[in-house]
């Protein structure tokens, strides 16, 4: 973990309301995983007081494959995100991370399911990208992405890019794809071709009914949380989840997670 001050190199509006930003980095990046995050401080003023928490959505690399920089994708929702909206290129930003932990890697070759809802396709891309390095066959990874309409619906083609042949798309209106929630097509998908392991990231409503899927036909997942965050290394105790085995013990999104093993927390 490094804070640094780092440089804007682009800030590039994905879709209506959502960004792609990236971000100059120490070289040392290239030894995070994917599922971490970054703090992001957009000003030096009181307002906003509080860094954001974003996941790293993909390194950026030269051509000698020297990281130099990583992407981040957000969504303008409140003065944090409004005012990283308006940056430009070579604005300055205080940067804070690698943080957190990560999703562990199969250890072996297998049917891989991937599960994002909204902006929780933003760790989704690092892993899948992650997963390709690495040299597993990402035809073999099934992408489910769903969203409230078609314009909450992101990188999509990134993943046919990577390697992905199938990609299940749904929104809550039926603007595209087929109208239902991101668990339904996954929940028929399972019966009928069941994954060695399912990642997911999203809303928590979609994350408690992906760990309810994953428990009742037994499959291994790994469920990314999405929480409001002060500090990211522990210290405010403001993103405590229940751990499974005892109801009373709380772990903390920002240095357990946000990555955990579905069975271990309570949501």
């Amino acid at each position: 973990m490094r804070q640094e001050r780092v440089r804007v190199l682009w800030n590039r509006i994905e879709c209506s309301g959502y960004f792609r930003m990236g971000l100059t980095c120490h070289p040392d990046y290239a030894r995070s995983k994917p599922g971490q995050f970054v703090m992001v401080r957009v000003t030096d003023r009181m307002n906003p007081l509080l860094r954001r928490p974003f996941s790293i959505h993909r390194l950026i690399r030269s051509e000698a494959g020297t990281v130099y920089g990583l992407e981040i994708l957000y969504k303008v929702v409140g003065t944090g995100t409004e005012r990283l909206a308006m940056c430009g290129k070579s604005d300055g930003l205080s940067l804070l991370g690698p943080l957190g932990r990560g999703f562990g890697l199969p250890e072996k070759p297998g049917t891989i399911f991937i599960v994002a809802g909204g902006i929780g396709v933003a760790p989704m891309c690092f892993l899948t990208e992650t997963l390709r390095e690495k040299g597993f066959d990402t035809s073999r990874c099934m992408v489910f992405i769903g969203g409230r309409s078609k314009d909450d619906l992101l990188c999509m083609n990134d993943f046919f890019t990577m390697g992905v042949q199938t990609l299940n798309i749904t929104t809550d209106d039926g603007t595209a794809g087929e109208k239902d929630v991101v668990t339904g097509p996954l929940e028929r998908a399972v019966r009928d071709r069941r994954p060695d392991l399912i990642y997911a990231c999203g809303p928590l409503p979609m994350l408690r009914a992906t760990s309810h899927i994953a428990g009742k036909y037994g499959i291994p997942c790994q469920i990314s949380i999405e929480t409001m965050m002060g500090c990211g290394m522990g210290a405010c105790l403001g993103c405590a989840v229940a751990a499974a085995a005892d109801p009373e013990t709380y772990l903390h999104a920002c240095v357990d997670g946000p990555v955990f093993n579905a069975s271990d927390i309570l949501i």
